[in-house]
């Protein structure tokens, strides 16, 4: 049984302890009727609470004199703006009761028990650092950054907008995943926030619980890897159309080569109608050389004959004399002709060797393609 003397000796020990709960407290008694004393650590108060505050109906205060024996109430956000434990104590006066003596703890969920112990060394597990945060259903109720990164828009304090991702959390509550680009905290952020659901009532969200990332070697991975993507796209339509180029031009090499020994048959063929040439010229002049003869044996009456004898006899040496001529070109022409189809071999050969270059290029190509794809996706993940 506590009486007025023990609650006097408690309210001066009080200020001694107050700063000793690591949530923080109120200390507080009431009379009958209203709240007659109060203390409050640093680190949780409730102004509402204060005071000249009339005890509540049914309250814990209330019920511990009406029972005279120690309740221990949950008490409601929609009281006080946030969850109460408070445990109330009857004083007594002799055999009456008089009041209470009133110890008021805020109500964390197990998370938020434990945010100050595992929070910074979680934050400064992310290779770029990470901040971790937690906020009840108005504002930023806990925060840790890391050793090398921090959100200062995010203070413990900073009331919840609309557009926060803890807020939509709340409305929703379902966990979000987002990405934020630079405008908005200085450097790509990815965040993800939980909803933290009452104990005693699983369908109402109490609290959130945000980590954010920096992203801002994985942006410039994706940034590298998409730039990657556009090269390596442009150089295999260029090798493409290289390729293209390079099968067309073997493919005309083969043509020219084919033409090439046309050319050199129809050489071939020219000298054999030279040489049927030559055989007729051959010919024509030992008929003009008898002819001559005769001439002579006719005496007078064959010196017309003989003047024609004659005239064909020339006409066959001119003849001979240009087939000569005629032959020697188609040798040339035969001796180049050889020349080109040797080139044509090597031209056709380099063609085909280009040809397959570029394709195993462009394959090449096409698979540094697929792995800059890979680090685009990896940087998606990280």
């Amino acid at each position: 049984m506590i009486t007025t003397t023990t609650v006097a000796c408690f309210k001066e020990i009080a200020p001694l302890i107050v700063n000793l709960f690591p949530d923080g407290v109120i200390f507080a008694t009431t009379d009958r009727e209203q709240i007659d004393w109060k203390l409050a650590s640093d680190v949780f108060n409730i102004p509402a609470f204060a005071v000249g505050a009339p005890v509540r109906v049914n309250g814990g205060p209330y019920n511990a004199m009406r029972e005279q024996k120690t309740t221990t109430e949950k008490v409601p956000r929609a009281l006080y703006g946030m969850r109460l434990i408070l445990t109330a104590i009857p004083v007594f006066d002799q055999d009456l009761v008089v009041g209470t003596l009133v110890i008021g703890t805020p109500r964390l969920n197990t998370i938020a028990k434990a945010f100050d112990t595992f929070a910074p060394m979680v934050a400064n597990m992310f290779p770029e650092g990470g901040f971790l945060y937690m906020s009840d259903l108005e504002k930023i109720a806990y925060r840790q950054a890391a050793d090398k990164f921090d959100m200062p828009d995010l203070q413990k304090g900073t009331l919840l907008t609309d557009r926060q991702i803890a807020s939509e959390v709340i409305r929703t509550k379902k966990t979000i995943t987002r990405d934020l680009d630079a405008n908005i905290y200085g450097v790509p952020v990815a965040i993800t926030c939980y909803p933290q659901f009452d104990e005693d009532d699983p369908s109402k969200v109490v609290a959130t619980f945000g980590v954010a990332i920096p992203r801002a070697k994985a942006v410039q991975l994706k940034n590298m890897a998409s730039n990657m993507d556009k090269g390596l796209e442009e150089i295999a339509s260029v090798l493409e159309e290289l390729a293209s180029s390079a099968t067309e031009i073997a493919s005309n090499e083969h043509h020219l080569h084919q033409n090439v020994k046309d050319v050199y048959k129809l050489s071939e063929d020219i000298n054999a109608v030279l040489g049927f040439i030559q055989q007729i010229a051959d010919e024509t002049k030992m008929l003009g050389l008898n002819a001559a003869i005769e001439a002579a044996r006719a005496g007078e009456a064959g010196r017309g004959f003989g003047v024609v004898a004659e005239e064909i006899r020339k006409l066959s040496d001119q003849s001979k004399g240009t087939v000569v001529k005629i032959r020697q070109l188609t040798e040339n022409i035969k001796n180049k002709i050889k020349e080109t189809t040797q080139n044509s071999e090597l031209t056709l050969r380099a063609s085909e060797e280009q040809a397959a270059a570029t394709q195993e290029m462009t394959a090449s190509v096409q698979e540094v393609t697929n792995m800059a794809a890979e680090l685009d996706m990896m940087a998606k993940d990280m």
